[in-house]
């Protein structure tokens, strides 16, 4: 199963973008991180999104910044998706780790 993840991290970002290239690469289901001035959901929909996975199901993302707020989280977070056999597709960046389509070796994990 596709899941989406979906974050807008600024009050001028729409997540419609978003949930649109999500719907159209196939996603049954997303999550939404939405900031809101001072408010936020702190990443409680990524948290979410986590536990919602099972060994088979493809996190997807529009774009390889929403998944990871630097690297080294997206290196952990790469790693942990690896370690339950659930692969990842970023789709701006064509990323798919179900089909070896990755950068080159930094994100090789």
């Amino acid at each position: 199963m596709k899941i989406g993840y979906v974050r807008v991290s600024k009050q001028e970002q729409q997540e419609a973008l978003q949930i649109d290239a999500l719907k159209e690469a196939g996603c049954e289901k997303w999550f939404l991180d939405k900031m809101t001035g001072l408010q936020s959901r702190a990443q409680r929909a990524s948290d979410e999104a986590l536990a919602y996975l099972r060994p088979g199901d493809t996190l997807v993302v529009w774009k390889l910044d929403r998944a990871g707020r630097s690297l080294t989280h997206l290196i952990e977070l790469l790693k942990g998706l690896k370690e339950r056999s659930i692969e990842f597709v970023s789709l701006t960046e064509k990323i798919d780790t179900s089909s070896g389509l990755t950068p080159p070796q930094c994100l090789r994990i």
